[in-house]
């Protein structure tokens, strides 16, 4: 903390405390809405290498058995197939890329995004305050998800093909006659 600047004759004391930064870390979370299941990965970075590993975590162990897996995602940069092809030699990102089924939000439109609403469920219950150490984080953040998927709290999803045509009518082709 500072030090105060002395008091002048009829001001009020003023302080000022300086914030220490401690350290940053990245939240990966897949959701599977329907089944009440998710998977949450803290990362030191969030780069695209960061990004393939964590898809690569989820074709080859969460959904081995799967022979398609769609992805509902923001638009960040790192986010696309090519970030598959910078971590990995080409065969295996063919084949990593080959089972994905990616659909983006529109920009603006991360609330259609479930995993945003479930990152707002996890912020709220389980990062609700400053920690300062990430591997406390990261067992918090793993015991937040064991109860979440041992509860399978699924998402209550309420919006429509027919709410998102007027919603986001300005991202539907319109054709008169």
């Amino acid at each position: 903390m500072r030090q105060p600047l002395p008091v002048q004759p009829g001001q009020v004391a003023k302080s000022d405390s300086e914030y220490r930064r401690l350290g940053t870390a990245n939240i990966f979370l897949a959701v599977e809405p329907l089944a009440g299941q998710r998977t949450v990965r803290v990362t030191d970075r969030r780069t695209r290498i960061d990004w393939a590993q964590f898809i690569r975590h989820l074709l080859e162990s969460v959904y081995a058995g799967a022979e398609q897996v769609v992805l509902v995602m923001d638009n960040l940069n790192t986010h696309s197939i090519g970030s598959l092809y910078e971590a990995f030699d080409p065969e295996t990102a063919r084949r990593l890329a080959s089972r994905l089924e990616i659909h983006d939000t529109p920009k603006q439109g991360s609330w259609l995004n479930m995993a945003e609403t479930e990152l707002s469920i996890l912020c709220r219950q389980c990062l609700d305050r400053r920690i300062d150490c990430q591997k406390i984080m990261a067992d918090q953040i793993a015991t937040w998800e064991h109860d979440r998927n041992a509860n399978k709290s699924t998402i209550d999803w309420q919006f429509t093909t027919a709410d998102a045509r007027i919603k986001l009518r300005r991202l539907y082709p319109s054709f008169h006659d």
